[in-house]
C-alpha cells in the first residue's frame, strides 16, 4: 500500500511554486500529460498551465512530460508548449522515469514527479526512487484505457485512508 501513497497532495499541478519546489531541493518536474497538465480533452492545454511553465523556465526548473501516451499523441500535445517529453514510458514501472532522468541529467533527489494516478504516476515514482506528487484531475472524465486504472485506483485509495486517514489536498507543498 505505501507503494501508492504520494508523497505530497495537490489540487493541480499549477499550485506547485518555485519557492516551493526550491526549498524542497528540487530542480526538475516530470509531470504526466493527460488530466495532470492538460484535459485529456483538450490538447491546447489553458491560460494557467502556460503561465506556470513560463514561471518553472524563468526560475531554471527543468519539466519534462513523462507519458505512456504514443510519441505522436504527446508530440502533438507539447510541440507548441516546448516541453521535452518521454512517451511510451510504461508508468508504472520506473522506465520512462529513469530516461528522463539520464536524459536530462537530473539527480532522483532533485526531482519529483506529478501525476493524477496512485496507479501509475505515483507508483512509477516510488519504484524509481523519487518523491511523488498526487494532483486532482483536471477534468472528471477519462479517456477509456484510464477508466480500469480509475476502479483499481478507487480501491487501493480506501485501503489508504482506512490506514492513513484521507489524503489531503493542499494549494502549496
Amino acid at each position: 500500500m505505501e507503494k501508492y501513497r504520494p508523497t505530497f497532495a495537490l489540487e493541480a499541478v499549477y499550485d506547485l511554486k518555485v519557492e516551493d519546489l526550491e526549498k524542497h531541493g528540487i530542480r526538475a518536474v516530470l509531470v504526466d500529460l493527460d488530466n495532470t497538465l492538460i484535459a485529456w480533452d483538450n490538447p491546447d492545454g489553458t491560460l494557467e498551465m502556460k503561465e506556470w511553465l513560463h514561471d518553472m523556465r524563468d526560475a531554471g526548473i527543468k519539466v519534462v512530460v513523462v507519458s505512456n501516451n504514443t510519441t505522436e499523441r504527446v508530440r502533438r500535445a507539447v510541440q507548441q508548449l516546448e516541453i521535452p517529453f518521454v512517451s511510451w514510458s510504461m508508468k508504472p514501472f520506473n522506465i520512462g522515469i529513469k530516461k528522463a532522468m539520464r536524459r536530462f541529467d537530473i539527480k532522483p533527489e532533485e526531482v519529483v514527479m506529478v501525476g493524477d494516478q496512485l496507479m501509475t504516476d505515483i507508483r512509477a515514482a516510488h519504484r524509481a526512487g523519487i518523491r511523488s506528487i498526487l494532483v486532482r484531475p483536471l477534468v472528471q472524465t477519462d479517456s477509456k484505457k484510464t477508466k480500469i486504472n480509475r476502479m483499481r485506483e478507487r480501491a487501493m485509495l480506501k485501503k489508504i485512508v482506512a490506514k492513513y486517514g484521507p489524503i489531503a489536498y493542499q494549494r502549496r507543498l
